[in-house]
């Protein structure tokens, strides 16, 4: 991959989806992000477990030449949480509709105590081949037919039917692996919370960035809110940007000057 460094006191923004979706997910960030001159980039998230995954992120991000503004959706936040760890280039996390898990905590867990998702509910199973001889592993998608209202509500059916025909699975070591040692605790954050958040659950993301200690901006919208309202989401990031530590060696004396503010923001119409 080879990328030229924009202008070095801002970082290259990198866009990480969740399950059930694709970098296409971005579309509409991306697009706003790059008509304000901001270097983004949003790599596939291969789907299969924590550690495979962040693994994988944190790669991208050590080939990125200056700092990173690492931004994760969903299970893609789980993802960068882990992969910023190990990455002394991303000076700030930005968490979208986002599971930001502490050390040993399991995603399936964290799930089980949310009152607002229903998307336990929703999942089919399917085997996938690991690669290993004959075994296979256990992977979850979304059932077509519930996949509008747990997953993408603010959005029309037309749509949603085009995203469930085109969903990724994702693998159940996802939500089984344990999660390292959070970049959060080191970094500061920034938090879009969907209050229709059926999937992730709105109490559980709220929670998250809360303990976190993100900057937080509360929209009403769905768990897609970076599809539905692009623009708020694109915000929240620029924000970041403007805000961030250049680089790991400024951000962690910069982490405690981060204290947790609740925007609220009214949706359209």
């Amino acid at each position: 991959m080879s990328m030229s460094p924009q202008d070095g006191s801002r970082p290259t923004v990198v866009l990480v989806h969740g399950a059930f979706a694709d970098a296409s997910s971005w579309a509409g960030v991306v697009e706003r992000l790059q008509a304000g001159g901001i270097r983004v980039t949003a790599p596939a998230n291969p789907l299969r477990g924590i550690s495979i995954d962040s693994a994988y992120i944190a790669s991208f991000f050590d080939q990125i030449p200056g700092p990173v503004l690492a931004v994760g959706h969903s299970y893609g936040s789980a993802v960068i949480t882990n992969a910023a760890a190990n990455a002394d280039n991303v000076g700030g996390l930005v968490y979208i509709a986002a599971f930001a898990p502490d050390e040993g905590e399991r995603l399936a867990d964290i799930e089980s105590t949310s009152k607002d998702s229903v998307l336990n509910a929703a999942l089919v199973p399917f085997q996938y081949p690991t690669g290993r001889g004959a075994e296979t592993a256990v992977e979850f998608a979304i059932d077509p037919a519930k996949f509008h209202d747990a997953f993408a509500a603010d959005l029309p059916g037309e749509q949603t039917a085009v995203m469930a025909a085109t969903q990724r699975p994702v693998a159940e070591l996802a939500f089984s692996e344990p999660s390292g040692v959070p970049a959060w605790k080191n970094l500061p954050s920034w938090a879009v919370v969907p209050t229709g958040d059926k999937a992730a659950g709105s109490d559980v993301v709220r929670s998250m960035a809360e303990r976190a200690g993100a900057t937080i901006t509360e929209i009403e919208g769905s768990h897609v809110i970076m599809i539905s309202q692009p623009q708020v989401v694109a915000d929240a990031i620029l924000t970041a940007v403007a805000a961030a530590p250049g680089r790991r060696d400024n951000a962690v004396s910069g982490k405690d000057d981060v204290e947790t503010l609740v925007c609220v923001v009214a949706s359209p119409g």
